[in-house]
């Protein structure tokens, strides 16, 4: 019998004041079982770094949500549609190959990366020469140990307050709070 998704809720608050978007968000994010709370919160925290897109790239006229996740591969873990349908912006976390990740540039008008954990500049100096050529393409890094302490807000229920400025992520609870600091490697 296969297990089932491990379901947490969070009311996200985002306030970005780079691209002047304020929005409270109901998020309902299904963890895979063979998925980590790290890897669950880079997603959360790539969702907030570009929440703004609903407004800044669709007008308001769009939605921004979570993917299949783990369980189906070939979807995005963040996926930012507009109301025709069309794939605005598509979002993976960790170290993807190569080939999805132009797969997915062909599918969607721009994409972005959020590689976390030790093992990201390993990866990164394996796929750059393979990924130079996407021009649609942004591929972040967050560091470890800002990827490790995001674990700390995972629970089943959460209420979290995003703040970006200067392109730095602080994003806590009512006990907790974490900075994080994309470094863009393309």
């Amino acid at each position: 019998m296969a297990l089932k998704s491990t379901v947490f809720k969070a009311t996200l608050a985002v306030a970005d004041i780079d691209h002047g978007y304020y929005a409270d968000h109901a998020l309902t994010i299904a963890r895979h079982p063979s998925e980590t709370d790290e890897r669950m919160m880079v997603r959360l925290a790539a969702f907030a770094l570009n929440a703004h897109a609903v407004q800044t790239v669709c007008n308001g006229d769009a939605t921004l949500g979570f993917g299949a996740g783990l369980s189906t591969p070939e979807d995005p873990d963040v996926v930012l549609r507009d109301f025709t349908g069309r794939t605005r912006l598509w979002i993976e976390v960790g170290q993807p190959e190569d080939r999805p990740v132009a797969k997915a540039c062909s599918q969607a008008d721009a994409v972005a990366v959020y590689a976390y954990s030790n093992a990201a500049e390993i990866w990164w100096r394996g796929i750059e020469g393979k990924l130079a050529r996407l021009a649609h393409l942004a591929v972040w890094r967050i560091p470890a140990a800002q990827s490790q302490a995001l674990e700390a807000l995972a629970q089943r229920t959460m209420q979290l307050q995003a703040t970006i400025q200067e392109g730095h992520l602080m994003l806590g609870d009512s006990r907790t709070s974490v900075d994080v600091e994309p470094q863009r490697l393309k």
